[in-house]
């Protein structure tokens, strides 16, 4: 019996050894990885000091329109410049786009500061103030989790925003009963800083904007380069951390009617069945005066796949505002 306890010992302690060595492969494979690819981890936006962090603000288009659309990423994607710009180069010649990168994604800096509702809208507001962004209204693209941000603004600071355009936006009953499985998450931020993540390039090439945008070979190059420093940052985790809490505030406060047109996807990317998603959504827009949706029958990013329709049904939203 003492001897089966001793292998059994020796092969366990093996075990943890090969892992433990794997691990430090991983971690050194990442670090010389990094280090090549820092002369393409370069911004084509602005970086604007907010909060004692840099945020990076991308700012294209029709600089002579009086309206400008600002993109607002979902959590956890690593690039919203990219994720976005399949659908907001479409827009281009006729509007100004801006695309707020909030701390910890793109090439934002990675912050610990508290990612309650109020702080991440003072920031993103912040910089697009010192990017040069002022005296315009707002037309809000929010996707995913940054529906509740985007309609905390529209409910704060109702003067600016002139309409908002949800590309699958979260409202708050879907975090109502939501579990957020931090531990799961602590792991995968874990496995994405000692490098894991480059040994199985199936996650980030199955990322939308790489799958079903329509991105440049050089352009997913980049995404690839900024998915391996950005995933599943101390921010990114913060901010799912807080978002049951952020969602509690804005329903707190919520009777904005801001002209609304959401776009509803068939749930899957979100976790929740096709019909528990759509009906989130389109009980909170049948409670809104001013709102309209339309049903996509397509997965959560929704901007990567059916883009060529969302433009043009948003065109017709925007020109009616």
């Amino acid at each position: 019996m003492n001897k089966i306890l001793k292998v059994s010992m020796i092969v366990i302690g093996i075990i943890i050894l090969l892992f433990l060595l794997l691990m430090i492969i991983s971690f050194v494979n990442h670090k010389i990885k990094l280090k090549k690819e820092d002369n393409l981890f370069k911004t084509n936006g602005k970086l604007v000091e907010v909060n004692n962090h840099n945020i990076n603000v991308y700012i294209s288009g029709n600089s002579d329109s009086h309206t400008i659309l600002v993109f607002m990423s979902g959590a956890g994607t690593c690039s919203p410049t990219l994720d976005f710009k399949t659908l907001y180069s479409l827009f281009e010649n006729n509007y100004q786009i801006a695309v707020v990168e909030k701390a910890g994604y793109g090439f934002s800096e990675i912050s610990d500061i508290d990612r309650d509702i109020d702080t991440i809208l003072f920031e993103t507001r912040e910089a697009l103030n010192k990017a040069g962004i002022k005296d315009k209204k707002y037309i809000l693209f929010p996707h995913s989790m940054s529906g509740i941000e985007a309609l905390y603004w529209a409910n704060k600071y109702p003067d600016e925003i002139k309409g908002i355009v949800g590309l699958d936006p979260s409202v708050p009953k879907a975090y109502e009963n939501m579990r957020i499985n931090n531990t799961l998450l602590t792991l995968v931020k874990f496995g994405a800083d000692i490098g894991i993540t480059r040994f199985i390039p199936s996650i980030v090439n199955s990322s939308s904007a790489i799958k079903d945008g329509n991105l440049t070979d050089e352009e997913k190059e980049l995404y690839r380069v900024i998915f391996y420093r950005r995933t599943e940052t101390f921010s990114m985790l913060n901010e799912t951390k807080m978002i049951k809490e952020n969602a509690k505030k804005l329903e707190s406060i919520d009777n904005t009617n801001v002209p609304m047109l959401f776009f509803v996807s068939n749930g899957e990317g979100t976790g929740y069945a096709k019909e528990e998603w759509r009906k989130f959504i389109i009980d909170y827009i049948n409670n809104k005066q001013n709102g309209e949706y339309i049903i996509l029958e397509c997965s959560h990013y929704v901007h990567n796949i059916e883009y060529q329709k969302i433009y043009n049904e948003s065109i017709k939203f925007i020109e009616k505002l």
